[in-house]
């Protein structure tokens, strides 16, 4: 369970490390559209990030304890989704759509990428 808090610590430092980068971009760039977009989904993404992982965990210690197991946040997953799209499409002055479709995928990235790390790292990857 440490190594899986580990993990847990590490993707969201990495999410608040791109949000950070994507607040730059917003403010230092002629593209504020875009950085934007890409906050907002990126925004959203950690948010789903952050219910997937609490999901997880409260899914893993039900199944430990052998009590009944429900889902692990889908709905909600692709309901903040759709409020993302709603609310580029509503404002498509402020948000550049595609954007907030890379930001939404952000999550699924950092996963990965995390992933691939910690095996290079530890070696496990061979």
């Amino acid at each position: 369970m440490n190594e899986y808090n580990n993990m847990i610590a590490r993707q969201r430092k990495w999410m608040f490390y791109l949000l950070a980068l994507m607040v730059l971009g917003w403010g230092f760039t002629p593209y504020q559209t875009v950085f934007l977009g890409l906050l907002l989904g990126t925004t959203l993404s950690f948010f789903n990030l952050w219910v997937m992982q609490r999901k997880i965990n409260r899914f893993g210690q039900a199944i430990s304890e052998g009590e009944k197991v429900y889902g692990i946040g889908t709905f909600t997953r692709l309901a903040s989704a759709a409020v993302a799209v709603v609310i580029a499409m509503r404002y498509d002055m402020y948000f550049h759509m595609i954007g907030v479709i890379f930001g939404l995928m952000t999550t699924y990235v950092v996963i990965m990428i995390d992933f691939f790390i910690f095996e290079v790292k530890t070696g496990k990857g061979k």
